[in-house]
């Protein structure tokens, strides 16, 4: 025979019923806007390169179309890159311009800044957007071009210029501008150029291929 549950037991195991139920259905609804953020991350994220693409390479300098002619390189640990990766290619008359890349500086104050470095066929910076990151608002969220012109201070410099003992902030004995009251966030920047601009040097004639397929790995050094 079947033992009798008490009241007190009865209501113990409605509640862990009700309370698995609700569980169950907070996973479900962070489930779902997770995923549905993400796609939305993804899209605005999508929607700032093709906005950075065209500050960075302005339609006079190119009559190519920057978007349809692109590179996948494999990784490229100096990149901050560990997957497959898109790199845009300008060109005027079939001459190469400029290159895009998405550079990942993974040591930033408040973690990973994501941005768009644009080095010109001669090796000089075409120009530096900042397409995501979690800086701090009000300090290190300077980098972004539509808060400061931080970033143009990149314009125009090269490996050479300066050489590579100043590619840092004044703070550190460096060229560049520290943001104010905030250096974490300009050296990982500083950084990240520098090694897009060591990539470009050591991979130019492969990211200017003409055809150029993701297979090999020339492009997945440090």
């Amino acid at each position: 025979m079947t033992p009798r549950l008490s009241n007190d037991t009865r209501q113990v195991l409605i509640a862990a019923g009700l309370l698995a139920v609700f569980a169950a259905m907070a996973a479900g609804l962070l489930a779902f806007v997770d995923e549905n953020t993400r796609d939305r991350i993804a899209l605005e994220e999508h929607k700032a390169t093709l906005r950075s693409l065209y500050q960075i390479i302005p339609g006079e300098r190119h009559d190519n179309d920057i978007v349809a002619d692109t590179v996948t390189i494999p990784r490229a640990e100096l990149l901050g890159q560990d997957e497959p990766f898109v790199v845009y290619r300008a060109r005027m008359g079939a001459e190469p311009v400029a290159v895009v890349m998405p550079v990942v500086a993974p040591d930033g104050y408040s973690g990973a800044i994501y941005m768009m470095v644009g080095v010109n066929a001669d090796g000089t910076v075409a120009g530096v957007r900042v397409v995501r990151h979690k800086e701090t608002p009000g300090l290190g969220d300077g980098i972004e071009i539509e808060k400061s012109d931080w970033v143009t201070g990149f314009d125009g410099r090269s490996l050479m210029d300066p050489d590579s003992n100043h590619w840092r902030v004044r703070r550190d004995g460096g060229v560049f501008d520290q943001l104010s009251a905030a250096t974490i966030t300009p050296r990982a920047v500083i950084k990240g150029v520098q090694n897009a601009l060591i990539y470009f040097e050591r991979h130019r004639d492969r990211l200017f291929e003409v055809k150029a397929t993701p297979e090999g790995d020339e492009n997945s050094d440090s």
